[in-house]
This record gives C-alpha cells, structure tokens and sequence, in this order.
C-alpha cells in the first residue's frame, strides 16, 4: 500500500526540536487516537459535551472549570474576549465593532510580548483587546506591571514560555498578587507546560495550555481556571469562537489525554541524558563540533543535546548546516534559536536511538564530507 509520505511527495521528518507546531506537535497515544475515531463517528450535543468534559476534566484536575478549545493560541484569544465581554451579550455579538466603552487594555510583560509562532499582541487582538507592555525587555516587576494599571485594564496575561525573556521578571505568584490587590483577572498562558495545575494554585483566574504539546493529545488546547471566567470563556462559541471552534473528537481525545498524562510514567530529564549519551559522543569525535547536555530555560525537566559549530574551521555557517540538514528525503529539524551564536538544540522527546544515530551521521557528512 502506497505511504501517505509517497501519496502527497513528503518529506519524512525527524523532530529534533520538540513538540512544535509546525512539525505537527506530537504523536497521540493508540488509546486516545482510539477515542478520537470514537469521537469522529458518532453524534452529541455539543454544548452538552462541552460542559459535561469540562467537568470531568476540572474534578481530574481539581479545578473550579475547565474548558477545551481548538489551541494554546485560540484560548489567548478566547480568554482575553472572556475578561472584556463577560456576559455582554450584545458585546460578544460585536467585540470588534462596538463602541462601548469597556475596559480592553490588557497588561503583558514586555519581555512576554513575544512571536511563538504568531505574535501575542495578535491573539490578544483578536480577543478584542490591546497590549500594553510593562517594564523593559530585560526587566519586569511587579511594580513595574502595577503602575500600568488604568480604569482601562481588563487583564493581566503571564506567557510562561522558553520563548519569552527569563531573566529579571517578575513569578507568576507575583502577578497574582498585583492582579488580586487591584482586583483583576490574571490570564497565565502555559502552553508547553508540563504541570496543569501549579498556576491555578497560585493564583491565576485562567490558565491555557496546548492539548498536542506536554499532554500528547489532538490539535487542541485547554483552558482551566475559576468558574466565572471558564463559563465566559464557553460564551465564546457564540463569538469570536465560531472560527475557531473544535470538533467533537478533539474535544473526546483532549479529555482522554489529560486522563492518561495524570497517571502516564513520564521520561525524566536524567532519562534524556542517559538516551544522549551515545550521541554526544558521536558528536564530539566530529571535527569542528563539540556537544553537551543543557537544561531547559524554562526551568522545565528536560534536558538537550547543545551542538556548537566551528563555522571557521567547518567553512560554513550554523544556518547553512540547519538548511542543508532539511534537505533530500529525510528533513532533520532542531531548536534554531540561538543558531546565529553557533549552536542549536536537540530535544530527544521525540526521537528515536537510531534516529539519532541518523543525524550523527549527516552531520558528519555535511560537515566533513565522509
């Protein structure tokens, strides 16, 4: 039988990066694929499904609500038009053209205003609001987020990402503190986090995380939080939601998913380094490259492989290696984002022993001609 890969001409791929989206995230286990073609042929009312697993999910979490949405990135969206419509039920019909006047300024650090694929700012746009930035690229306080505060903030939003600025900022506990002595909701956008619960416990009214990153579900995101806000957050479907609303069996996959990721043994960061070992090895007998183990900078237990390229004695620079290595019929992705230093970042979540013993390899032939 002719491959999918053959069918449509693509590229195999090795997912060196992590669980990004735009290599398709992660691989669902057969249990949860299983309930999403259960999901996918058979009917529900949908509100009623929406509630019901809302429930299920907030009581396996313990949790005052919880919501699944299509993304990480559609609960930005979503939340942020929850915070300002609530239950206006003619603003939610006009988030965008109305001119009531309600609070939309929402207050991000300015070292979370980040691009993780698509802007912040434009999630946050999109939800009806505006971004106003605190503190400085390189630093932010609580203070430095309190003194934005106006009769015009509706929000306070924490991206708790490797994408955003990590030195000198302010803990999400301390935006919700500033968030609760002014009486406002804290949104915590934790997309690729690992632990669902540690932000609602420290204060957050909201909390959203993608379904296909940590949680190994369908395309999907999560959002949980305190009851009210939650139950705005589902008005949505109403609005700006419909274009981003989920199906069925994302919705079955996600509640299954998050029951399997609770109980799942999970790959210890030791684990990685022990499965990179062999490959570091590989990667350090090659000429004009020298590989060791880094930790996440998000304070994440998970640890990678950084490869450093001697871009003067291999005669060619970082991004020449990465564009080449995505080249012929087997595309070799890695963590890119410090590529005009010399190195990248290879995350093994993913990736298979032989698959690294794979990438040793063209490596090596790309960087030596062997």
């Amino acid at each position: 039988m002719q491959s999918i890969y053959e069918k449509y001409h693509l590229k195999n791929v090795i997912n060196a990066s992590g669980r990004m989206t735009a290599l398709g995230v992660s691989t669902p286990k057969a249990e949860v694929v299983e309930v999403v073609n259960y999901g996918m042929n058979h009917y529900f009312e949908l509100k009623d499904l929406v509630n019901k697993t809302g429930e299920y999910i907030a009581k396996l979490l313990g949790v005052e609500g919880a919501v699944v949405v299509a993304s990480a990135s559609a609960g930005i969206a979503q939340t942020v038009a929850a915070v300002i419509i609530k239950d206006d039920a003619d603003l939610l019909l006009n988030l965008h053209s109305s001119d009531k006047q309600v609070a939309r300024e929402i207050i991000v650090p300015k070292g979370h205003n980040v691009n993780f694929g698509a802007p912040v700012d434009t999630m946050v746009a999109l939800g009806g609001g505006k971004v106003v930035e605190a503190g400085f690229a390189n630093e932010c306080s609580a203070a430095n987020v309190a003194a934005r505060i106006t009769p015009q903030t509706a929000a306070i939003l924490y991206i708790k990402s490797h994408h955003t600025v990590q030195k000198s900022m302010l803990s999400v506990a301390d935006a919700a503190a500033v968030a609760k002595a002014h009486n406002l909701p804290l949104i915590v956008d934790a997309a690729a986090e690992e632990d669902l619960t540690a932000y609602y416990h420290m204060g957050a009214d909201l909390v959203i995380y993608s379904g296909g990153k940590a949680i190994e579900g369908p395309t999907s995101g999560l959002v949980t939080g305190r009851k009210q806000y939650v139950e705005w957050v589902k008005l949505q479907s109403s609005g700006i939601g419909r274009a981003m609303k989920i199906g069925k069996e994302g919705i079955l996959g996600l509640t299954h998913a998050i029951e399997v990721y609770l109980t799942a043994k999970k790959e210890t960061g030791q684990e990685m380094v022990e499965k990179m070992a062999p490959f570091i090895r590989d990667l350090n007998a090659i000429p004009g490259i020298s590989a060791k183990i880094v930790w996440d900078a998000a304070g994440r237990d998970i640890a990678r492989t950084e490869i450093s390229f001697d871009e003067k004695a291999i005669g060619k620079n970082t991004f020449e290696i990465m564009r080449q290595l995505k080249q012929g019929a087997t595309a070799i992705y890695f963590r890119e984002y410090k590529a005009n230093e010399g190195k990248v970042e290879a995350d093994v979540r993913s990736v298979t022993p032989p698959q690294l013993e794979v990438i040793s390899s063209h490596i090596r032939k790309l960087v030596t001609g062997a």
